[in-house]
């Protein structure tokens, strides 16, 4: 066996393992998401990653990826290898096409899991099962091209080792705009800006998915070296931690200090506004400056809910917060804080100028892509539940089945069967 044989296999080992804990993290999206909304809603959380999964893989393997790292065409779009069927040496890998794409399926799975938190409770699963078809075979692959896939973002020198932009505030955006078009929940904003929503139902279950997806993150970004053998991925670990950390602290004393008590649904989340921080710059950023760009995650992530909240655009996760607005500051953060071209480093304006210019197209593309998207899904099916489906919970009206029997939303759901079948 020659050495070349046996990098090669290192490499496929380090890529099939480093996207199963990708993998993992859809996990830890159906415990978190499950844990912030109401019980009744939680089985129709599970159902949506598993469609993420399921539908989104297929699409990705059957146009999506060819899409997005096919043949180059004008810096714009892939033309080939549609089902992994076509010359990809283009792409220059050390591993086999199957791996990468594996590697790359992991991704578009989380692009989607975004959206998801962000509609939660009230958005037509019918209606949800489409947008799947969209943004993993069209809106996610086309974006990703751009920058990833030798597009034209690419090109001009853009610099998202990870996806804080491509994945993360492509998706954040994808969200808000799903969340705008769909709007609140029933009984979220009254007109005494009170809200009759319960608080999370489950937070021990939030904080176990919030720790698979950190867990996962560290798949994530040192995965995306595609090689076991980078002298970066220790460091691209180190600072994936540190951010998370600095992230999740500054919330923790933050809230501590403001209101005379941590909050543990901002802790939480700012937490993951670290990981989503870091990630355009893991590999090209101090352990020093990854410990600022955490904390300016969390702060921008709980004042991000805040504007939410005071626009009555209604997030029950978090997703834009936590994906958008940390995702935004990560990319900017590379052109501040790399150790290579950014401005706070040496290097000058030009890098930060064109994270800025990547920053408006794909955050652009994502929301109007996704708010032209609904609307014409619209058309066909309603994208928004039925009242009485809300009322009822989408765990009985799409899925015919609640998480728990014991709740007192079960008992509710019992009586509002009864009443009806009266």
């Amino acid at each position: 066996m020659t050495i070349h044989a046996i990098h090669t296999g290192l490499d496929t080992i380090w890529v099939v393992l480093t996207a199963a804990m990708i993998l993992l993290m859809e996990g830890g999206f159906a415990l978190l998401e499950a844990g912030f909304v109401r019980s009744k809603n939680s089985v129709n959380i599970i159902m949506k990653v598993f469609a993420d999964i399921t539908i989104g893989t297929l699409c990705y393997y059957l146009v999506g990826f060819a899409l997005m790292y096919g043949s180059d065409l004008l810096g714009v779009i892939g033309t080939d290898g549609f089902m992994l069927k076509g010359n990809f040496t283009h792409l220059k890998l050390s591993i086999s096409t199957d791996t990468f794409w594996l590697f790359q399926g992991a991704f578009v799975i989380a692009v989607i899991s975004i959206v998801s938190g962000a509609v939660a409770e009230r958005i037509n699963f019918r209606a949800y099962l489409l947008y799947v078809l969209l943004m993993t075979m069209f809106i996610y692959p086309i974006a990703g091209h751009w920058v990833w896939g030798g597009g034209w973002l690419g090109k001009l020198g853009m610099e998202d080792f990870a996806g804080s932009a491509v994945i993360h505030a492509l998706g954040g955006f994808s969200a808000l705009a799903a969340a705008i078009l769909i709007g609140p929940r029933k009984g979220k904003f009254t007109s005494k800006n009170s809200s009759s929503i319960a608080l999370p139902s489950n937070l021990p279950l939030a904080s176990v998915g919030a720790f698979l997806l950190w867990f996962g993150w560290f798949g994530f970004n040192a995965g995306s070296t595609l090689t076991a053998t980078d002298v970066r991925i220790g460091h691209i670990a180190i600072v994936t931690m540190l951010s998370a950390a600095a992230g999740g602290a500054t919330a923790l004393i933050y809230t501590l200090f403001r209101y005379g008590r941590s909050d543990a649904p901002s802790v939480i989340n700012a937490s993951l506004a670290g990981l989503v921080g870091i990630t355009a710059g893991c590999a090209f950023v101090s352990d020093q400056s990854s410990i600022l760009i955490g904390a300016i995650s969390g702060l921008l992530m709980m004042g991000a809910a805040n504007w939410l909240e005071a626009k009555r655009i209604d997030d029950p996760v978090g997703a834009f917060p936590v994906h958008a607005v940390s995702g935004v500051w990560g990319t900017i953060a590379v052109g501040l804080f790399a150790t290579k071209g950014g401005l706070l480093e040496g290097g000058g304006w030009h890098l930060l100028l064109i994270q800025l210019l990547g920053l408006i197209i794909l955050c652009g593309w994502g929301f109007l892509l996704t708010w032209a998207g609904l609307k014409l899904i619209n058309k066909w099916v309603p994208i928004r539940a039925s009242n009485d489906e809300e009322d009822l919970g989408l765990d009985i009206s799409y899925h015919g089945i609640m998480a728990t029997h014991t709740s007192p939303e079960f008992l509710q759901v019992n009586d509002y069967l009864n009443r009806n079948e009266d």
